[in-house]
């Protein structure tokens, strides 16, 4: 007898049988009781997670010969053909194949006559999104009004193909992917059942690599017992899957952790040897930082690998929280951005680089004398305080700096370590009672501000300086500029150049003076009336407009003499 493959030989039979599922199961289960079918069913999900195996068990249910039942009993004629996949009145329709109108309408004509053996004719259209639009017309009134002896079972994996009108015609299950956990257990039930050998640890990975399809899984199970000659243990079925060892995972971050970019750069060394998949390492990298953040949010949390939680603890005691949100931020964007790099080992070792040449920026960072030091690789001291800003970066400026720019007008976000050190100018610092309101504009335009912080300051006048605060007012239509956000930015910024112990008072009412937001557009509308003056003066501009009877627009002027513009 030919040898029938797992994924085949284990496909659930009943509804107990389905693994993963028990959301539409119980609702299948309570209408089959309740004598409450629907002529038209639509099971979405992704590949391999039973859509077709359900509408198959509904037919069974709807068709067994001791009558319509939610517990088919698997013996009758119908039950065993509908399993073989040789009943008369169940018609599988693949709908890839059968997409042109014609094929429709003639499945359609057959319709109306009554099933040959069974209670119901069932039709079964898988992938019926591939169907024509013409095909899903001819197909609309009798999916709305069918013969009271006709069921539909349609299956998708792309339910947002399919038009709004089929849709609105049919119930529609949702069938989620399956977990790795649910996955693992379902293989240990079936290899001790085929008396098959096997290492639990190996199940894991196979779970892992079937990404949510029992399918899949029974597949890659198939392939793990003839690699290992009958036996499934986790050396083999690792290096069949080529993926990465975990411990490697932990090894390399833990040179990170100790900032050792030579360890780092042995460990990727050691991976690319192994032949894995430089995307998997990222990716295990990631769910292991998952994990570590985890155990520092929730201490005790139990999780399911001992050996991992081990593991994952000791990196939770030597990553910070904040290195931990960085390092899988930088994790995400290099596995993104894998496919762009001409080698995956050059990406893999620029995300590990770049985890080692960043570090957050925190509130409570101890002061940059005993900040992280040491290891190979370049890194950053934490620093504290408004004006450390230059040696530190934050989440927002990393992902900015990891995608290739920082924003312009902001701090620094990082800065490697070079050998020698780096001269950074100090800004002058102002005695905040000496500033006028005059003087309030030149202030604000030397800081250099931009985003929400900026446009508050910009349209807001000095009212009052002491020694400790300032007075601002600003004008009512701009009120949504003062959020919490932006003000405590705005005085973050000022206390660079008038002391960490500025505060800001801001009340709004329409100013009495010129903002400098308003001072800008009147030097702007100065500059360009002088430029559009300079050019209609200009005598060949004369003779061009005087020879072709034209004249000089208006709005394409620009003046040349502004700040920034220099190089035009």
């Amino acid at each position: 007898m030919s040898y029938q493959v797992l994924a085949r030989k284990w496909r659930p039979r009943n509804f107990e049988q389905l693994v993963g599922q028990a959301h539409v199961a119980r609702a299948l289960v309570n209408a089959l009781d309740a004598d409450r079918l629907h002529h038209a069913f639509l099971f979405s999900g992704t590949r391999g997670v039973g859509k077709t195996t359900l509408a198959r068990i509904l037919a069974k249910c709807i068709n067994c010969e001791t009558g319509v039942t939610s517990k088919p009993c698997g013996v009758c004629s119908a039950c065993v053909e509908i399993d073989e996949g040789r009943f008369v009145d169940l018609l599988e329709v693949d709908a890839a194949s059968r997409s042109k109108v014609d094929e429709t309408r003639d499945l359609m004509d057959n319709v109306q006559f009554s099933p040959a053996r069974g209670r119901y004719k069932v039709y079964l259209i898988d992938e019926v999104h591939m169907f024509s639009e013409k095909s899903f017309n001819a197909l609309l009134k009798t999916l709305e009004e069918p013969p009271p002896h006709v069921k539909f079972l349609l299956a998708t994996t792309d339910p947002q193909k399919l038009p709004i009108t089929v849709l609105s015609r049919c119930l529609k299950f949702d069938l989620k992917r399956l977990p790795s956990d649910d996955i693992a257990a379902h293989l240990e039930r079936v290899l001790t059942e085929e008396s098959i050998g096997f290492e639990t640890a190996a199940l894991g990975l196979v779970a892992r690599a079937a990404d949510g399809s029992m399918r899949d899984a029974l597949s890659l199970l198939d392939q793990a017992v003839a690699y290992g000659a009958g036996t499934v243990t986790e050396e083999e079925a690792r290096a069949m899957l080529g993926t990465v060892d975990r411990s490697r995972v932990i090894e390399l971050l833990e040179a990170v952790a100790a900032h050792d970019a030579a360890g780092a750069m042995d460990v990727v060394a050691a991976i690319a040897s192994d032949a894995a998949d430089c995307s998997d390492v990222l990716g295990e990298m990631v769910n292991t930082l998952h994990r570590v953040a985890v155990a520092q949010a929730v201490p005790g949390t139990t999780d399911p690998d001992p050996d991992l939680a081990e593991a994952c603890a000791r990196l939770a005691g030597r990553f910070s929280p904040e290195d931990v949100q960085l390092h899988y931020e930088i994790g995400l964007r290099g596995r993104r951005d894998l496919a762009l790099v001409p080698d995956p080992r050059l990406g893999l070792e620029m995300t590990v680089l770049r985890m080692l040449a960043f570090a957050p920026d925190t509130a409570n960072a101890p002061p940059a004398s005993t900040a992280r030091s040491g290891g190979v690789g370049p890194t950053l001291a934490h620093a504290s305080g408004p004006a450390a800003g230059t040696g530190t970066a934050s989440l927002a400026t990393m992902s900015a700096a990891v995608d290739g720019a920082a924003p312009p007008g902001k701090e620094l976000a990082a800065r490697e370590r070079t050998a020698a050190p780096v001269k950074e100018t100090v800004p002058e610092r102002i005695d905040p009672a000496t500033l006028t309101a005059p003087g309030w504009r030149d202030l604000v335009e030397g800081l250099g501000l931009s985003g929400l912080e900026g446009e508050l300051a910009l349209n807001s006048i000095l009212i009052e300086s002491q020694t400790d605060r300032l007075k601002l007012e600003l004008d009512p239509a701009h009120a949504a500029l003062d959020t919490s956000g932006a003000r405590e930015r705005l005085r973050r910024a000022l206390a660079v150049r008038l002391g960490d112990s500025i505060e800001l008072d801001i009340a709004l009412n329409r100013p009495s003076r010129e903002t400098p937001a308003a001072g800008r557009a009147r030097d702007e509308a100065i500059r360009r009336q002088d430029a559009i003056r300079a050019i209609e003066d200009d005598p060949r501009v004369r003779t061009l407009c005087e020879t072709f009877g034209t004249s000089v627009d208006h709005t394409l002027v620009e003046p040349i003499d502004r700040p920034g513009d220099s190089n035009r």
